[in-house]
């Protein structure tokens, strides 16, 4: 495993982290818990030293289950990671997410958060979504005194827009930015990585496998079953997957001349992309976990990489990446 600083002064990190939400919230039931604790301790054996959950990542019955997890699951070695979470995010009795940044609610949920962690301090703590009700700088308040307090070290954003950021970051500097970037989401690269790089902001991608459609296992036949979130998401339509499968297949074309896989292909592009991004693919299986760490030893030369853009570039893409209701909290 590589390893890099966060951000221009933030943590250092394995180059490629865990996000650990699908475990427990988003695709279909939560997995075994025994199963996922033997994971994650499997991570940090193969190097993995950054860890991603948030407080919303469980089910209505058990709505804060991820966390639980991470923090029973790292208490051994605690201080030898880097632990992520997030808040902004309330989940009501009906199992409908509210955004909630306001003061009160942010100290309510680090000492939730801090208790199920099993921890003292969180070390990179995102707000979830912008809460439109909340002005970024109260809630830089509010994180600023947790800081001080030593509840939190570091502090991030998630799916912000970038006036947002701006405004954030002069109120106090943030480390990290969270936002979906693959190739089969490539928009960040036209505003977010410009600013993040001149703020000397890192940036953390999540679904840096596309939801699974880059690993080549997702197919115009494939159907998405109840609680798994693709099944809402316009991208991931029959009509939308058979549209976009000439990028699935163009990642083969390129595992296959370098003798990796899908996945590693499209997780070492990632992290060919700038020294600061760390992606945090999830996965629930051994095997794809020992898979997407490998990434971290693959490299291109200026030529691959300027042949791949030049590929992708040709590749027309159909359907949106959230249903609007979700689109409505991206970007503000």
């Amino acid at each position: 495993m590589k390893y890099k600083e966060l951000g221009a002064s933030g943590p250092e990190v394995s180059a490629i982290g865990l996000g650990c939400m699908g475990m427990s919230h988003g695709y279909g039931p939560a997995a075994d818990k025994k199963e996922m604790t033997a994971l994650i301790r499997r991570a940090y054996d193969l190097g993995v030293t950054f860890f991603d959950t948030a407080e919303v990542y469980g089910t209505p019955a058990t709505p804060h289950a991820n966390e639980e997890l991470l923090g029973e699951a790292l208490a051994p070695i605690r201080d030898r990671v880097v632990i992520a979470s997030k808040f902004g995010i309330l989940t009501d009795k009906e199992g409908r997410q509210i955004l909630n940044s306001r003061p009160e609610q942010i100290r309510k949920s680090v000492e939730g958060s801090l208790t199920r962690l099993r921890t003292d301090r969180i070390d990179l703590y995102y707000q979830h979504r912008v809460d439109p009700d909340v002005p970024i700088e109260e809630v830089a308040g509010v994180v600023g005194d947790l800081i001080r307090e030593g509840k939190v070290l570091y502090w991030g954003l998630s799916e912000a827009g970038i006036r947002t950021i701006r405004r954030a970051h002069a109120a106090l500097p943030l480390t990290a930015v969270q936002s979906e970037y693959s190739m089969f989401w490539r928009e960040p690269e036209n505003e977010l990585l410009p600013v993040l790089e001149e703020l000397g902001i890192g940036l953390v991608p999540f679904s840096p496998l596309g939801k699974g459609f880059l690993t080549g296992t997702v197919g115009k036949d494939s159907r998405f079953g109840k609680g798994d979130f693709r099944s809402i998401v316009p991208r991931f339509t029959p009509e939308n997957i058979a549209a976009n499968m000439a990028l699935a297949d163009f990642v083969k074309e390129i595992a296959a001349d370098k003798g990796i896989t899908p996945a590693q292909v499209a997780l070492s592009w990632l992290t060919a992309q700038k020294p600061w991004i760390v992606p945090i693919p999830g996965s629930r299986s051994l095997t794809h976990l020992t898979d997407n760490i490998a990434a971290a030893e693959v490299e291109y030369t200026a030529d691959e990489m300027q042949g791949i853009d030049e590929r992708l570039s040709k590749i027309a893409l159909s359907g949106e990446r959230y249903p609007a209701e979700l689109q409505a909290r991206v970007g503000r």
